[in-house]
C-alpha cells in the first residue's frame, strides 16, 4: 500500500485550522508588555509606613479579625480568619501595631468603604516564627489543602477563589488534568511572565505540590506563544517531571479565560452552568502555584505579590513585589508616576480591570497591575450609530450575541437580555474593543448584570420577609388559637364547678 506523505507546510495549515477550530472569537490586542516584560522584578520596594488590608480579599465570606487595636504583630501572623468554607484568611505583611479596624475606600471603582485593618508597620519587617516542611511528599493530600488554606491562598490571577477549596474539590471530582495558566493574556501586565522567568523551579515545585493535594496524575503549564524566555525556562524547569508537560498557546485575547484555555488544551467543552472539575479538569495561575510553594515549603502564608506598574504616565514601568495593602499612591511615587499626564487610574488589565477614582486605594491578592494610562491610550468614546457589522458577534469567546442584549438592555428588557445569555458573559470587553461605531457594550452588560443581581436580591429579600410574614402570622394565629381554646376551657371548667356547686346545694 502507498503511504501518504504530508509536508511541512501541510502541517502547519492544519495545525492552524485546529487552532481556529478551538479558540472561539477573541481579539488580536496591542500587548505593550515589552517595557515590564525584559526587567527582573524589583524587590527593593521601600515598606510603607502604614498598610490598609481588607478583610475582603477572596471570594466567599470575607475575614472575621481576631486582633485588637493596639496589638502588636510579626509578619505573616494571622490577622483575620476565614468564615465557612469559601473564604481565606488574612496575615501580617509585615510587622508593626495595629492602628485600626475599621471602614476604609475599597479597591473598586465605586471606592466604597469595606472593612480594614490598618497597620503602622515598625521598620523591622520581622516574620513570625515558621515552620517549614522538608519533604512534603510525606505530607497526606488533605494536610496539604490545609496548609494552603491556612496560608490565606487564593486564585492570584484574578478570580480569588480559594485555592484549598479547589484542592478538595480536584479530590472529590477525581481531576484527570491539571492546567496552569501562563498565558496572561492581557495587555501591559507581565507579573506572571517574570515569575516564569526568574522562578520557574519555586512554580513547577508548586505544581506538583498542587497534583499531591489533588491526588492528580498529569499537568500542562500554557504559556502563550509571545513569552518564549517564559517557556523556555519552564520547560527547563519541568524537563525532570514528565508528568509535567508545558506547551505554547496562540497569543490571542482571552486565551487565558478558563474555558477557553480547557477547550484549546483538552478539546473538551465545559457546559452552560457546570464546573471545570465536572469534566475532569481544573485550572490555576502561574503566581498561585509559585504561593503554594512558599507556604508549604516555606511556611510562609500569601502576605505579598508580583505587580505590574505600567502605562504611558510611568516613567520607570515595571514589575514589583509589594507587601499586600500598599496604597496605590505609593507605588506611583516609586515608579514615579506623572500625576498630570494620569487620564485613567486601571487595577487589572485594560479589557477587565476597574477604573479607579483615586491612588489611595490598596493593592490587595487580586492586583495584577496599576495602570496609569494616559489620554492617547485611550479608545476614543465618541458613540456612533450600530451598523450591524456583527463584528462584536464573531469576537465574542462565550458565542454571544452582545448587539442583541445591549438593545434590550437599552429598553430596560433585562428578562430578555438574560435568556439572550447575559450570564454566560465574561465581561472580557472583546466586543467593545472591536465596535467600529465605539459602543460600549461591556458597559452595559456589567450594568446590566449588576441590575438583575440586585433585583434577584430585592425579590429573594422580599420573598424571605413575605415568607417572615406568613410564619409569624401563622404562629400569631396559633396563639390565638391556643388562647381561645384555653378560654373555652376555662369557661367550661367555671360552669361545671358552678354546676357541682348548685347540685352539692340542692342535696344539703
Amino acid at each position: 500500500m502507498g503511504q501518504t506523505c504530508v509536508t511541512r507546510s501541510e502541517q502547519r495549515r492544519m495545525l492552524s485550522f485546529f487552532s481556529k477550530q478551538l479558540i472561539r472569537g477573541g481579539v488580536h490586542a496591542e500587548q505593550h508588555k515589552a517595557a515590564t516584560a525584559t526587567q527582573p522584578i524589583v524587590n527593593n520596594f521601600p515598606l510603607p509606613e502604614k498598610l490598609y488590608i481588607p478583610l475582603q480579599q477572596h471570594v466567599g465570606k470575607p475575614a472575621e479579625p481576631l486582633i485588637r487595636v493596639g496589638d502588636k504583630v510579626l509578619k505573616g501572623q494571622l490577622l483575620a480568619y476565614s468564615q465557612g468554607m469559601i473564604s481565606a484568611p488574612v496575615h501580617a505583611p509585615s510587622s508593626g501595631i495595629i492602628l485600626d479596624v475599621n471602614d476604609y475606600p475599597a479597591p473598586h471603582p465605586s471606592a466604597l468603604p469595606i472593612r480594614m485593618i490598618v497597620l503602622e508597620t515598625d521598620g523591622d519587617d520581622k516574620w513570625i516564627k515558621t515552620y517549614p516542611v522538608a519533604d512534603p511528599f510525606q505530607l497526606t493530600p488533605e494536610d496539604i489543602s490545609l496548609r494552603v488554606g491556612a496560608a490565606g491562598i487564593v486564585g492570584l490571577g484574578g478570580a480569588t477563589f480559594p485555592t484549598a477549596v479547589k484542592l478538595n474539590m480536584g479530590r472529590e471530582n477525581r481531576i484527570d488534568i491539571l492546567i496552569i495558566n501562563g498565558a496572561e493574556c492581557e495587555p501591559y501586565l507581565s507579573c506572571d511572565d517574570r515569575l516564569m522567568q526568574e522562578r520557574p523551579e519555586q512554580i513547577i515545585d508548586g505544581v506538583r505540590l498542587m497534583l499531591h493535594g489533588m491526588e492528580t496524575e498529569n499537568a500542562v503549564i500554557a504559556i502563550e506563544d509571545n513569552k518564549p524566555q517564559a517557556y523556555q525556562s519552564m520547560k527547563a524547569a519541568a524537563l525532570p517531571f514528565p508528568h509535567i508537560k508545558v506547551i505554547q498557546i496562540p497569543t490571542r485575547y482571552p486565551m487565558g479565560w478558563d474555558r477557553q484555555l480547557i477547550r484549546y488544551v483538552t478539546g473538551k467543552e465545559v457546559p452552560v452552568g457546570c464546573r471545570s472539575s465536572e469534566i475532569g479538569v481544573t485550572i490555576h495561575n502561574v503566581g498561585t502555584a509559585h504561593a503554594v510553594h512558599k507556604a508549604i515549603r516555606h511556611g510562609q502564608p500569601l502576605v505579598s505579590r508580583v505587580v505590574t506598574v505600567s502605562g504611558g504616565a510611568v516613567t520607570r514601568p515595571m514589575n514589583v513585589e509589594v507587601p499586600l495593602g500598599t496604597l496605590i499612591s505609593e507605588l506611583f511615587n516609586f515608579c514615579k508616576v506623572n500625576a498630570g499626564q494620569v487620564a485613567r487610574i486601571v487595577m487589572g488589565g485594560p479589557m477587565m480591570g476597574d477604573s479607579l477614582p483615586h491612588t489611595g486605594l490598596p493593592t490587595v491578592k487580586a492586583t495584577s497591575g496599576i495602570l496609569a494610562l494616559t489620554q492617547s491610550e485611550l479608545k476614543n468614546t465618541n458613540e456612533q450609530p450600530c451598523i450591524r457589522c456583527a463584528s462584536c458577534v464573531s469576537v465574542c469567546p462565550a458565542g454571544l450575541r452582545p448587539l442583541d442584549m445591549a438593545n434590550n438592555i437599552r429598553i430596560n428588557q433585562l428578562d430578555i437580555a438574560v435568556d439572550l445569555g447575559l450570564k454566560d458573559c465574561i465581561s472580557c470587553g472583546c466586543c467593545s474593543y472591536i465596535c467600529p461605531s465605539n459602543i460600549p457594550l461591556v458597559q452595559y452588560f456589567k450594568y446590566a448584570s449588576g441590575e438583575v443581581a440586585a433585583r434577584q436580591q430585592a425579590q429573594h429579600k422580599s420573598e424571605q420577609t413575605k415568607r417572615l410574614i406568613d410564619a409569624r402570622n401563622a404562629r400569631m394565629e396559633r396563639i390565638a388559637q391556643q388562647q381561645r381554646e384555653d378560654e373555652l376551657a376555662r369557661i367550661a371548667a367555671k360552669a361545671e364547678r358552678e354546676l357541682l356547686k348548685a347540685e352539692q346545694e340542692a342535696l344539703v
